[in-house]
């Protein structure tokens, strides 16, 4: 059995190391098991995707999305399919929806995670 690929854990520590505003400030809320108890960790690769935020016992994604991603709709969509098809619900914020309204964020998460 093979460990990850070192490719793989150097670019997730990259993406935890420089996170948005926004990632930052939702992972400070989702840590520790704050929210229902539930684990969550950032940075994950799913396959050939990195998810901003997972919670695997919950099978639950949150991606944030800033500015570029109205110009990546496609992309977007092939990855919360990608997700989907591997059991996943996807949940998709914008960036400044979690810096302005960061309460309504985690009841929509609390929601999905039941």
């Amino acid at each position: 059995m093979r460990g990850p690929d070192p490719k793989t854990t150097t670019r997730s520590r990259s993406l935890r190391r420089d996170p948005t505003d926004a990632e930052a400030h939702l992972w400070y809320r989702l840590r520790d098991r704050q929210l229902a108890g539930c684990k969550f960790r950032r940075q994950v690769p799913l396959g050939p995707y990195f998810a901003d935020f997972a919670c695997a016992e919950k099978w639950l994604v949150v991606e944030l999305d800033g500015g570029q991603h109205a110009e990546q709709v496609a992309q977007d969509a092939d990855r919360s399919a990608y997700l989907r098809t591997e059991g996943y619900t996807v949940l998709r914020f914008w960036n400044d929806q979690v810096l302005r309204e960061m309460e309504g964020v985690l009841e929509e998460i609390l929601r999905h995670l039941g």
